[in-house]
């Protein structure tokens, strides 16, 4: 995969919507020395490219459970993917992603209590077909955590 090629504007550009995404586009070529035009095509650009994308985010209080544990999945190599992909339709499964290492995939949950949380790993989780051990870790305090890069993808592609 290369590196998109972006210019100093670009930059700016994309700085700029990450503090605030409902910015005006004249707003946003007044402060750069740019016509409202500029803007426009440079940002549908970035979004044709699969660059930047807009989404709303939401606050942990919008969900019933705010706990968070992150779920190590040891699986059978041959249907990584497969189990991937059922994991992900748990519920309480917020993200899930293959890794390497001891591990071969990662999930994250959120939870309500202690009983919620052995439930989803050492039932729903270890009962997947092909699942052959799990490991969870609690979050106990979150010293960092940026929104800021996510992946953009099709939720059909899976990637």
């Amino acid at each position: 995969m290369s590196r998109p090629d972006l210019d100093d504007l670009d930059h700016q550009l994309i700085s700029i919507l990450a503090q605030d995404a409902r910015v005006s586009n004249r707003k946003i070529a007044s402060d750069l020395g740019v016509n409202e035009g500029t803007v426009r095509g440079r940002i549908k650009r970035l979004q044709q490219e699969r660059l930047i994308a807009f989404t709303a985010l939401t606050g942990m209080k919008l969900e019933k459970a705010t706990n968070i544990a992150f779920i190590a999945i040891q699986a059978d190599v041959g249907h990584v993917r497969q189990i991937a992909r059922n994991i992900a339709d748990i519920p309480l499964v917020k993200a899930v992603m293959i890794t390497l290492g001891p591990f071969n995939i990662m999930a994250t949950c959120l939870y309500d209590d202690l009983d919620d949380l052995h439930k989803l790993a050492s039932g729903k989780v270890l009962e997947v077909e092909g699942v052959r051990h799990v490991e969870t870790s609690l979050v106990v305090r979150t010293v960092k955590f940026s929104n800021r890069v996510v992946r953009i993808t099709d939720a059909e592609s899976g990637g």
